[in-house]
């Protein structure tokens, strides 16, 4: 079920891809490994840059919550500034996950966390406290470091 599934959604994100998101297989063999580019937003401080994502879907998916993390280097409160750019994503927790999501909603999320940060669900606390007290300073770091990392 769950190889079927995977097709049929990658499928419809390569006919109707979501705007902004260039979604790839690093490997044709294997449907459980996505690769996805995503523009950083206009009006956030990511914009100007590209950052690539992995998405792991386990063999138990739809029933167990893929994986979503940053491969590019953000400066974010929910995301971890370490190798492995882990996203704190409310809808990727195993006891909030439904069968019923999908990954283009997984994706749109991740999307719109670049331009509302919850900083009250962060994984990296000093980030979201320069977020919620001093957002200048905060946009300032976000968009030195899109342009040192998220280059075009």
């Amino acid at each position: 079920m769950a190889q079927k599934r995977i097709v049929k959604e990658y499928s419809e994100l390569q006919k109707k891809p979501l705007d902004g998101m260039r979604i790839s297989l690093p490997s044709e063999a294997d449907m459980h490994q996505w690769q996805i580019l995503i523009d950083g937003p206009k009006g956030s401080p990511y914009e100007g840059g590209v950052f690539t994502l992995h998405l792991s879907l386990p063999t138990e998916y739809p029933f167990k919550p893929p994986t979503l993390s940053f491969k590019t280097k953000i400066y974010h409160p929910n995301v971890t500034n370490d190798d492995k750019g882990s996203m704190c994503l409310g809808m990727l927790r195993a006891d909030e996950w439904k069968p019923s999501s999908k990954i283009e909603a997984v994706l749109s999320f991740a999307k719109a966390l670049l331009l509302e940060p919850q900083p009250d669900d962060a994984v990296e606390g000093g980030i979201a406290r320069e977020y919620k007290e001093n957002k200048k300073e905060f946009i300032k770091n976000a968009k030195a470091w899109t342009k040192q990392y998220a280059k075009k």
